[in-house]
């Protein structure tokens, strides 16, 4: 099931903003996506990034040129 755009962008902007409260030291933060509702904590920081990279491979925007490269022979 293909999620639109839209959906994506939201999703997006709530994981970054997550991602900053948790960076400035709250202690959880809840991001809601395709019906499911996750908790991220500090101790969580790499997966919520994971995160908000997978969203933005969805929507087909470039990363930071960091992460894993496919390689073609």
């Amino acid at each position: 099931m293909a999620i639109d755009t839209a959906t994506l962008e939201t999703q997006l902007s709530e994981a970054e903003a997550a991602l900053h409260r948790v960076m400035t030291g709250d202690s959880v933060t809840v991001v809601g996506y395709e019906g499911h509702r996750t908790e991220f904590t500090p101790v969580d920081e790499s997966r919520l990034r994971r995160y908000i990279q997978s969203l933005k491979r969805q929507l087909g925007q470039s990363g930071s040129g960091s992460g894993s490269r496919r390689v073609i022979f």
